[in-house]
């Protein structure tokens, strides 16, 4: 099989926001969601001091980063791990803090572009979207089992999909003649469900729900929501976490855990802040940061993203850089 094309989104911003914390003898990054391994080639390229973990669900996504990565030899190392497993692969690799964390959040194009994966609405193919094809529930199963009210709210806030009452009644009724195991048959039902004015506008009709399956499928919230606090709590002082989202839900989540870290707690009116009272955390970026036009013209899955950052300035239980005390 020909090695699937991806293009990193905001790659340099991504490296430039994690140079400073990699500019150290033995420094650490983690790379949570490795993928085709883009953003670690990146990093291991331009940041010669720093060795990378490369963590993925997807068997497959590991074996093709290995080979690309191969040259940097004892530089990276691969992890088959869900991301929130954080703190496993941490203790399993004897690692006490890591100098960077980065999330490239959603689908990957090796996902998309292999037809029996099913994460495609644009080929005919099994509705897995399994991101670990050897277990869980697949999107077949979600539409076969789940109540009218359960497809609903999954439409709903994870497709943000306004005929999501409409779609989830339309699927009980077709599943009691002929369950659903293939694409194209969803791809039918949802142009038949969905208003001709509504299918002109906003993208492909199947966008949401076959988006809204796909983080049902692998728990795409959840893990996010266990995954921000344990990448926060891992950094080193000076060490940065990095995410690019693509969702609402998802750039919420990151918002709300970043938000929290690098507020302070001190009254607004104190005429000075006590020594070490101030929060442990800085905001890296201004608000979210966005690709521009350039960057979404040629790689249109960058319209959407959203880029965050965080930064640890003093911790009573995270090491100090060598020869580095805290911010």
């Amino acid at each position: 099989m020909p090695r699937p094309q991806h293009d990193p989104v905001l790659l340099d911003r991504v490296v430039a926001l994690l140079q400073p914390a990699l500019d150290h003898e033995g420094s650490v990054l983690v790379d949570a969601t490795l993928g085709l391994g883009g953003h670690s080639e990146a990093v291991l390229a331009r940041c010669g001091l720093a060795r990378v973990i490369g963590i993925d669900r997807d068997p497959q996504a590991l074996d093709l980063a290995r080979e690309r990565l191969a040259p940097y030899g004892g530089r990276f190392t691969a992890v088959h791990a869900v991301y929130d497993e954080l703190p496993d692969v941490m203790a399993d690799l004897g690692l006490a803090a890591v100098d960077g964390v980065l999330f490239d959040l959603g689908v990957s194009s090796m996902q998309l572009d292999v037809p029996e994966r099913g994460f495609a609405y644009a080929v005919d193919a099994p509705l897995d979207m399994r991101m670990d094809g050897s277990t869980g529930p697949t999107a077949a199963d979600v539409l076969n089992t789940y109540s009218a009210g359960e497809l609903t709210r999954v439409l709903r806030d994870f497709g943000e999909e306004k005929f999501a009452r409409k779609i989830a009644g339309a699927v009980v009724r077709r599943r009691e003649t002929t369950p659903f195991t293939t694409s194209a048959a969803l791809v039918e039902l949802l142009y038949d469900e969905i208003p001709a004015p509504a299918r002109r506008t906003g993208g492909h009709p199947a966008k949401r729900t076959f988006q809204a399956l796909r983080m049902e499928v692998n728990d795409e919230l959840a893990v996010l929501r266990r995954a921000i606090p344990a990448a926060i709590d891992a950094i080193a002082v000076g060490g940065r976490v990095v995410v690019e989202s693509y969702h609402s839900l998802e750039d919420r989540i990151v918002k709300q855990a970043f938000v929290a870290v690098t507020r302070s707690e001190l009254p607004p009116d104190l005429p000075f802040v006590p020594e070490g009272s101030e929060p442990a955390l800085r905001l890296v970026t201004r608000g979210a940061e966005k690709a521009d036009a350039t960057e979404t013209a040629a790689n249109p899955r960058a319209a959407s993203v959203r880029l965050r950052a965080v930064e640890r300035l003093r911790s009573a239980t995270r090491p100090t850089r060598p020869g580095r005390g805290a911010a």
